[in-house]
C-alpha cells in the first residue's frame, strides 16, 4: 500500500505542466535573438510559466530555452518545475516544418506527507503547417521522471516508522500529444496548446487526462 501511494505521488510530480515555448519559425527573423514568454496552463493544476529563449546564429534554426512553472496557490514554491534545453527546426519543406525539442527537467513537489525532488527529461516532436502570421501543428512528446529524492514528513513517519528517506529510481513517465497553434503580429505571438496525457503503458489514464495552455511570446532584437 505504501509503495503504491509513493508511486502515485511520483507520477503526479512527474507531470507538472508540460510546457515549452511554441515557435513559429516563419515569423522569427534571424535578428530576433531574444524571446520572453508567459503561459497559463491547465495541466493537473493551474500553473503560470515564465520562459526565456535565445536564438543561436546557426545554419539550422536553434533556440535555447529556460522555463520556470509555478502553480497558483498559497505556497507556489512548494511545487515547481524548471526546464533547460532547446529546440531545433530539423526539417523545412515549403510551408511544412518539423521541430525537435529536448529538455532536462527539475521538479519539486511538497506536502505534509513528503517533499520530492525529481530530475527527469522531456522529448517532443512538433510537425505542421507554418505561415508568417500563423501556424498549426501536431505535437507528441514523452516526459520521464528519472530519479527522485524523497524526504518524508513527520506525519508519514508516524504512520509508518520504517519508511526510509532517500533516492528512488521510478519507472514512471507520461506521453502527451495534441495540437498547437499561434497567431503572430509584429514582435508578438499568441499560442494555444490542447491535448491529452497518458501514462507510458498507453493504457492508464492520468487523473486529469487533458491539458490546455495559453501563451504569449515577445521577440526582441
Amino acid at each position: 500500500m505504501m509503495k503504491s501511494k509513493l508511486l502515485v505521488v511520483l507520477l503526479f510530480s512527474a507531470s507538472l505542466n508540460l510546457f515549452s515555448q511554441n515557435i513559429n519559425w516563419k515569423s522569427l527573423s534571424k535578428e530576433q535573438k531574444h524571446l520572453v514568454s508567459m503561459n497559463i496552463g491547465l495541466d493537473y493544476s493551474t500553473t503560470l510559466t515564465f520562459g526565456y529563449g535565445y536564438q543561436l546564429n546557426t545554419k539550422l534554426p536553434i533556440v535555447l530555452n529556460a522555463d520556470l512553472s509555478l502553480p497558483f496557490g498559497n505556497k507556489p514554491f512548494d511545487d515547481l518545475k524548471s526546464k533547460l534545453g532547446g529546440q531545433v527546426e530539423v526539417l523545412s519543406i515549403g510551408d511544412f516544418s518539423t521541430t525537435a525539442k529536448v529538455y532536462g527537467v527539475f521538479r519539486r513537489y511538497g506536502s505534509e506527507n513528503a517533499r520530492l525532488l525529481n530530475f527527469g527529461s522531456e522529448f517532443t516532436a512538433v510537425s505542421g503547417y507554418y505561415k508568417p502570421n500563423w501556424h498549426v501543428a501536431g505535437e507528441f512528446g514523452f516526459d520521464k521522471a528519472i530519479v527522485t529524492h524523497v524526504k518524508h514528513g513527520d506525519r508519514m513517519k508516524e504512520y509508518n516508522p520504517s519508511i526510509k528517506d532517500g533516492w528512488y529510481i521510478p519507472t514512471g513517465g507520461n506521453f502527451f500529444y495534441g495540437l498547437q497553434s499561434s497567431y503572430s503580429f509584429g514582435n508578438n505571438d499568441l499560442n494555444l496548446n490542447v491535448g491529452r496525457n497518458i501514462e507510458q503503458d498507453f493504457k492508464t489514464n492520468n487523473f486529469v487526462p487533458y491539458y490546455l495552455k495559453l501563451g504569449y511570446v515577445r521577440k526582441f532584437i
